[in-house]
């Protein structure tokens, strides 16, 4: 159904043109929108116009319409005047309404369609002759991008969005909860990942102009066929989920960058710890002290280059071996050793991924 803002915004340029009244109700004859205070006297007309045979006529001194949707009246419209220019505007603005329908009726279906297609619903027949009904090209190169606000729910984002794409018949912009907006954007032969990249910095420009609003927005690999849509939604899903747990510092997360997260997000949480508890028993890497937190991470970050890391740390080198004997002793691992050092950074990551899971459970 249309929304009452739109018949609202309809009415209102037809009244600006024509400088005459008019009033739409639903089959019931509620009234839904009108340009004059008196409107509401009609409804009870307009009721027993939409259960009669005609498709117009003349009552009470205005012109009534009935606007279908599916052979069934689902608008009555009204002009208030009975001159033959009242109803040539009425049969102009009935003409208006009947497309304004019918545009919805086509919005609708291909957003249903399209959200089916997100979460695998369809069969593969199905996909292929819905897409050829509703003339959405089958073998177009897509990707699936997934925007997250952060604490809100979609509300008005999801049009906003829909601004930034929804005027290019090729894109879909769509949801199919109250937690993300889906933007399913055709990039074109020639289009590659940088383009994704320049289009989820507009969504983020877009959708970051309010202050605190913190704004992700993750895509999966790119398509060749409509049938792999669901994949590439189920890629930027996941590297929503790791992008939060791994690269808290990015905004913007592919798929196709995860690295070792992608795997560790796949794991067993019972494996998890069976792998933690092997490697440092009773104690688990996040409960060591920040200084050695924060040496570990640096020294991560140097490449395991001991020189560097005390020189950007403000240390002595003596100072980091130290500390480097020190975790050994106690963890049995010698950082600087390339094998042990392994180890230890996918137990951090495993540490990382099983705090997420805790707290998304809870």
């Amino acid at each position: 159904m249309i929304s009452n803002q739109i018949l609202q915004k309809t009415l209102d340029g037809l009244h600006q043109i024509s400088k005459m009244d008019f009033a739409i109700f639903d089959e019931n004859g509620n009234m839904l929108v009108t340009t004059f205070s008196e409107a509401k006297k009609f409804g009870e007309i307009a009721d027993d116009f939409a259960k009669g045979d005609k498709d117009s006529d003349t009552k009470e001194g205005g012109y009534f319409y009935k606007v279908y949707e599916d052979g069934v009246c689902e608008y009555v419209i009204m002009v208030n005047g009975n001159t033959k220019e009242h109803d040539t505007m009425g049969r102009i603005a009935c003409f208006q309404l009947n497309e304004l329908a019918v545009a919805y009726r086509e919005r609708f279906d291909k957003d249903n369609f399209i959200k089916n297609l997100l979460l695998d619903n369809l069969l593969l027949v199905d996909i292929y002759n819905r897409a050829k009904k509703l003339h959405i090209d089958a073998e177009a190169r897509r990707v699936v991008m997934v925007v997250e606000i952060e604490g809100e729910k979609i509300g008005d984002e999801l049009e906003r969005v829909r601004a930034v794409f929804g005027q290019k018949s090729m894109d879909f912009v769509t949801a199919v909860d109250e937690k993300n907006v889906i933007v399913i954007k055709e990039i074109g032969i020639d289009g590659g990942y940088e383009n994704v990249d320049k289009s989820a910095k507009m969504i983020i420009s877009t959708l970051s102009d309010r202050k605190g609003i913190k704004v992700r927005v993750a895509y999966g690999t790119v398509i060749n066929e409509i049938k792999d849509v669901s994949r590439s939604y189920k890629e930027a899903i996941m590297a929503l989920d790791v992008g939060k747990i791994f690269f808290t510092d990015r905004d913007i997360i592919a798929y196709s960058v995860l690295g070792i997260g992608r795997l560790i997000y796949q794991l067993p949480i019972p494996l998890c710890r069976m792998f933690i508890k092997e490697i440092f028993g009773n104690q688990t890497p996040d409960q060591f002290d920040e200084d050695t937190l924060g040496t570990i991470n640096k020294f991560f970050e140097n490449s395991l280059n001991v020189s560097e890391t005390s020189r950007q740390l403000y240390i002595h080198r003596n100072t980091l071996v130290y500390r480097l004997d020190k975790l050994q002793k106690a963890t049995g691992l010698d950082l600087r050793v390339f094998e042990d050092a392994i180890t230890f950074k996918i137990a951090l990551m495993v540490v990382e991924y099983m705090k997420y899971m805790d707290d998304q459970n809870f």
